[in-house]
């Protein structure tokens, strides 16, 4: 349970970065939008990386497991691509690339992970 606590926290801090530093993700997608997104998928995540269909990458984006389902793989998809926007906007304000936010996001998720859940 407190593995789902810190994914919990650890997304909602993402997705208040998100509101900070998304001035455009792209044209139809505000910061509130994205956020909200981000936060309606987290349960369905939680319980994907639960059952082990899931994990995070050290890219700091999500990874299916061979036993995904197409409809685990579109969650996985989308849960992404929303990340990368995220990661772009994050890099576009400090300078930096959008791989390296994503690295260091990955490395903070693994310092928070209960051990033995390090992705």
């Amino acid at each position: 349970m407190k593995r789902y606590r810190v994914m919990t926290m650890l997304v909602l801090m993402l997705a208040g970065a998100l509101l900070a530093v998304v001035p455009a993700a792209r044209a139809a997608d505000t910061k509130a939008e994205l956020k909200a997104r981000m936060a309606q998928r987290l349960p369905q995540l939680n319980a994907l990386k639960a059952r082990g269909v899931v994990s995070e990458n050290d890219a700091g984006l999500l990874t299916a497991a061979g036993t995904a389902t197409d409809a685990d793989k579109a969650v996985v998809e989308t849960e992404n691509k929303d990340r990368r926007a995220v990661y772009a906007a994050i890099a576009a304000k400090n300078g930096a690339t959008p791989e390296a936010v994503g690295a260091r996001r990955a490395r903070k998720i693994a310092e928070s992970a209960v051990s033995g859940n390090k992705k």
